[in-house]
């Protein structure tokens, strides 16, 4: 049984706490969080014991690292120095800026632990279809994508502290769209150029849209567009693959659909699948992986550092 501490017990705990207990071979050990009443009502339901201290938490097989994106890098790495927890997992992205992620890397493999970035969208079914086709060659040679993450976060959303800065949030690109900006890397590699602009139509210190093009080492060319500016609610995700041997369009929330299939002999498979929330349902598996410590499920180091150049390149 693999022990977890929950490290910030806001928005996102929510779905980590259904995925763990959803998921045999993983249970919630302790939570923390600053705000001594959120940390103590998430531990009653629990039943768990809970502190505001992260350097008091009791050691655990893992700490789950849920706190606002600027904070990522510092509390992970703090994590691993600081107490007997054995490995940190930490919830996308791992940091901000190319140096802090360096760092951050640096820190935590001079403690011997283990860092696992949560990039839970790489386990939905249809990516993992996607993967399968790219790596097997069966699409033949690659040749351009299309991704658009065409949402919404209203005023409410930003009025919560850190959404929106500098120093915490970082972007639409971060705080988004970074499951996509994974998704490329995950099917493509390493990207070797790209070039894109953003623009905000809130007093923000951040965008909150931006455009992008970009050319992969393996030959591939695309675009990739995100927005939080979309009127009232989240319109979709869609992500386009155009190959030598077929043409697929997902969409969905959480590319959940599939909108067109043209591949040569391979009929179009019956993968649909409906979302119950709007985070999707890659945390079990990831939980799941965890569980089973198959670490090269999560993401590889150099797909992470190159996700992150990419969206500190474009967004600062």
């Amino acid at each position: 049984m693999k022990t977890i501490a929950l490290v910030g017990c806001g928005r996102i705990s929510r779905r980590h706490i259904e995925a763990i207990q959803a998921t045999e071979g993983v249970e919630i050990a302790a939570v923390c969080d600053i705000l001594p009443e959120r940390a103590r009502k998430c531990a009653e339901e629990l039943s768990v014991p809970w502190t505001t201290d992260f350097r008091k938490l009791p050691p655990v097989d893992f700490a789950a690292v849920l706190t606002p994106s600027g904070n990522h890098p510092e509390h992970a790495a703090a994590i691993a120095e600081s107490t007997g927890i054995g490995g940190i997992l930490c919830e996308k992205p791992i940091s901000l800026t190319m140096r802090e992620a360096y760092h951050l890397f640096s820190r935590i493999d001079r403690t011997g632990k283990r860092l696992l970035p949560i990039y839970q969208n790489r386990y939905n079914p249809l990516v993992i279809l996607l993967k399968e086709l790219v790596d097997s060659g069966r699409l033949g040679k690659l040749y351009q994508f299309i991704c658009n993450v065409l949402w919404n976060r209203d005023n409410d959303y930003f009025s919560i502290d850190w959404h929106g800065t500098r120093e915490f949030d970082g972007g639409v690109l971060y705080t988004q769209a970074s499951h996509y900006v994974d998704l490329l890397h995950y099917l493509f590699g390493e990207i070797a150029e790209s070039k894109g602009i953003g623009g905000c139509r809130r007093n923000l210190e951040v965008f909150d849209a931006v455009s992008a093009t970009m050319r992969f080492r393996n030959g591939i060319v695309g675009s990739l567009n995100a927005t939080v500016d979309v009127f009232e609610k989240n319109y979709q995700t869609e992500f386009t693959l155009i190959a030598e041997n077929g043409t697929i369009r997902l969409s969905g929330t959480n590319l959940n659909r599939i909108d067109f299939w043209n591949v040569r002999d391979l009929a179009r498979p019956d993968m649909d699948f409906t979302l119950d929330h709007i985070y999707g349902k890659g945390h079990d598996q990831l939980y799941r992986y965890l569980a089973e410590e198959r670490w090269e499920m999560f993401p590889s180091r150099e797909d992470v550092l190159s996700g992150i150049r990419l969206m500190e390149m474009l967004s600062y």
